[in-house]
């Protein structure tokens, strides 16, 4: 069972502090939601997490790994990956050659692709998240926005990581799309990675989380199981009511 931990975590930019002491634990099979309005520090933490940002103050460990000094390339090879809200797809490109962008396979000993390899990969874990697409050749600007949300989510989990964070994964999908990324969500939950979800879909949040964690100002005001607060009080912790 691993366990992603922050202590006393500081990040300023400038004379503006935007993270002021955060400390949490996220445990393996959870979904944990962190919400809080615009500029509540929710996209800089997750930056920090994985290293785009590195704290001023504090620490980062995954197990016994530290990880607020590692750049974003050695946390990803630790086992921690991010979904951006953008999704960073490559919409020219098929469908393999997006799950395997920056981590493509070769054949030894002339280094060209290994395109046999990479589909029969792509195939398999797209087969084991329950996806349907309409084929692997096909350019990713012509899927739907939920698909192209579940290659997203399906490049991410290539690799086995032990962490997901995941930005605002149901802004802008239709309602059947939202049902089948919650569906994926419950899926990862269920393998047992630590689940670290931004959205301002409480909704969304109160379906698929086990724990809501509210930022406001950079300060976690409030963390509660899902199954003890209500829409109504995180709203008003969001709000500062």
């Amino acid at each position: 069972m691993s366990q992603l931990i922050l202590n006393s975590v500081e990040k300023s930019f400038g004379a503006t502090t935007v993270l002021h002491g955060i400390t949490a634990t996220f445990h393996s099979g959870t979904v944990t939601a962190i919400v809080g309005d615009n500029g509540a520090g929710k996209s800089t933490l997750c930056k920090t997490i994985t290293g785009v940002h590195h704290p001023d103050k504090g620490t980062i460990s995954l197990d016994s790994l530290r990880l607020d000094q590692l750049g974003p390339h050695n946390i990803r090879d630790a086992g921690i990956e991010m979904i951006y809200q953008d999704l960073a797809l490559a919409k020219q490109q098929d469908v393999v050659t997006n799950l395997f962008l920056g981590r493509e396979e070769t054949s030894q000993p002339f280094g060209l692709l290994n395109r046999q390899s990479m589909r029969k990969r792509a195939l398999g874990v797209i087969e084991e998240m329950g996806i349907t697409l309409p084929r692997l050749d096909i350019p990713l600007g012509l899927l739907s926005g939920g698909q192209q949300q579940a290659v997203a989510i399906s490049r991410a989990i290539l690799f086995s990581p032990s962490v997901l964070l995941m930005d605002e994964p149901t802004a802008a999908l239709a309602v059947r799309e939202i049902d089948h990324t919650l569906e994926l969500i419950r899926k990862l939950k269920a393998k047992g990675l630590i689940i670290i979800l931004i959205s301002h879909r409480l909704n969304d949040v109160f379906a698929v989380s086990d724990r809501i964690v509210t930022l406001r100002s950079g300060q976690i005001v409030a963390d509660n199981q899902t199954s003890a607060t209500n829409m109504q009080d995180v709203v008003a912790k969001i709000v500062g009511a």
